[in-house]
């Protein structure tokens, strides 16, 4: 009996993406709590206008995307284990800092270090210098989410690294969008608890609560990880499928440490540009749906983030539909006989049409804000089923060595398109919501001249609507051309990555 017994595959590997599917949850938990309470709670504590929420994940985008670029040569160094747990650390750390920024705009502004949530928020409210309360908290707020960029940049390298490890080329992409559905999960979570916890105990609560979970994560991945090789509850025939691949056993099973590759190496292969490009045209579409969508319901359908709770969570509860992402590719490989690039190419190319929807995401608001949400879900549930195939080409076609450095490259890129989407919505939805604003027909700016160079006070718009004046806010086209940009990007994306990578070619260098 035990003989038949141990000829069956132990499933561990399950277990280890299990762990990268919580720690990528957490991670977006995080990364989510300040677009779940800037509008409603921070907002109008220190007086931030689109601009300036532009700015904050504007400058958490470069963070994260030269972050990128370090923390892949950082856990190929440190290795997967010590990595990922340097890593979480610091995100977590940089998670609650941010519940200390209205504290320590108190003590910067009026010597008041010494004192609670509460009472920061009523000495900040007693002060007449809007702007430089606005300019302080924003800086503050800049630091913490450089914390938070900087730890939470290793969280991809390591787990597309522990999928490597774990699993053959060919079960790569599945199990990448098992673990990368935490990214949905976190999103799903976060609007249903956020929004709830900031108005039950206060914004700053938010980010301690769910800043600790990073911590409880450490504990799990101390008790767990080995590299499989070496883990006693991953038996000889798991391991027999797990090093299937035939350039894959050398590298499992050898202690001497192979020389990494270098930047400047990495940087002369047209797969690395291919990689490149293609996270730098789609990552920032996703960062935008993540951090603004809760403003956009805000801003153009008045809801608040406990009335926003539901449609967002329907919304990140279609983006679950990415787990075929996973399942496709390797549909195409196992029956069709493609190789593992080929038929991801194929895979992500179908995957590239839906986010077209968002061409008519705002015109068909018009109808219902239900119309937006599910098309936003929609093109939501390609993305991800997208970047799970393309994280994997980089497992297809380099060695296990450089995987992390490369995962990291293409993050810095992906960065850079975010920093550039995110900065310049701030900016373009505070120009149209001033500049293509009108009132009874009048445009803003021409009926109210004064504010052409200065902000706009945040109840204007609020007190005229009240006053009985027909109010047609310009900040609608504003999010219609941003949704058109992302309706393209995929597309974009993949004509010039196939056209650099147009075959399989694995880098054994």
């Amino acid at each position: 009996m035990s003989s038949v017994k141990s000829l069956k595959p132990s499933n561990f590997r399950w277990s280890i993406c299990g762990l990268l599917f919580i720690a990528t949850t957490i991670n977006y938990l995080d990364r989510q709590v300040l677009s779940l309470t800037w509008k409603d709670f921070i907002q109008p504590e220190f007086h931030w206008n689109n601009n300036d929420y532009g700015n904050i994940t504007a400058l958490f985008s470069i963070f994260y995307a030269i972050s990128m670029l370090f923390a892949g040569k950082f856990v190929d160094w440190m290795d997967t284990k010590k990595g990922f747990l340097w890593a979480i650390f610091i995100w977590s750390v940089g998670a609650i800092l941010h519940a200390f920024c209205g504290i320590a705009t108190s003590g910067i502004l009026t010597g008041n270090w010494l004192v609670g949530f509460a009472e920061s928020k009523e000495i900040i409210g007693t002060l007449n210098n809007i702007s430089l309360v606005t300019s302080t908290s924003v800086t503050l707020f800049i630091f913490a989410r450089f914390v938070l960029a900087v730890g939470e940049a290793g969280n991809f390298p390591a787990a597309i690294k522990t999928t490597a490890e774990y699993f053959p080329k060919k079960d790569r992409a599945f199990s990448t969008s098992i673990f990368n559905a935490g990214a949905t999960v976190g999103a799903l979570a976060a609007p249903v608890t956020i929004p709830f916890i900031a108005k039950s105990m206060g914004w700053e609560m938010a980010f301690i609560i769910i800043g600790a979970l990073g911590f409880v994560w450490m504990g799990l991945w101390i008790f767990y990880y080995k590299k499989p090789h070496q883990h006693p509850k991953v038996n000889e025939h798991e391991l027999a499928y797990i090093q299937q691949d035939q350039d894959d056993v050398a590298e499992e099973t050898t202690e001497v440490p192979q020389k990494k590759m270098s930047l400047k190496q990495a940087f002369g292969y047209r797969q690395t540009w291919a990689f490149i490009f293609g996270k730098f045209m789609t990552d920032g579409v996703w960062w935008f749906y993540l951090f603004w969508t809760p403003a956009y319901l805000s801003s153009v359908y008045g809801m608040d983030s406990t009335q926003s709770a539901l449609p967002l969570f329907v919304l990140y509860m279609i983006t679950l539909v990415s787990i075929v992402g996973g399942w496709l590719p390797k549909y195409f490989v196992d029956k069709k006989g493609m190789n593992p690039y080929a038929g991801r190419m194929r895979a992500m190319l179908i995957f590239a049409f839906f986010p077209l929807l968002a061409l008519v995401a705002q015109p068909a608001g018009t109808i219902s804000y239900w119309l937006p949400v599910l098309i936003i879900g929609i093109a939501g549930a390609a993305h991800q089923a997208w970047s799970a195939n393309i994280f994997s080409t980089v497992g297809d076609m380099f060695p296990k060595k450089a995987i992390a450095t490369i995962t990291g490259i293409g993050g810095m890129a992906g960065g850079i398109g975010s920093f550039l989407i995110n900065k310049g919505s701030g900016l373009l939805f505070d120009h149209a919501h001033k500049a293509w604003t009108t009132i009874d027909g009048i445009p803003l700016l021409e009926k109210y001249p004064e504010f052409k160079d200065t902000r706009l006070p945040d109840d204007l718009l609020i007190q005229l609507k009240n006053s009985g004046a027909v109010i047609s806010d310009g900040i609608d086209k504003g999010y219609m051309i941003i949704f058109s940009i992302c309706a393209v990007a995929y597309l974009i994306a993949w004509f010039v990555m196939k056209s650099l990578v147009p075959k399989y070619k694995i880098i054994k260098e």
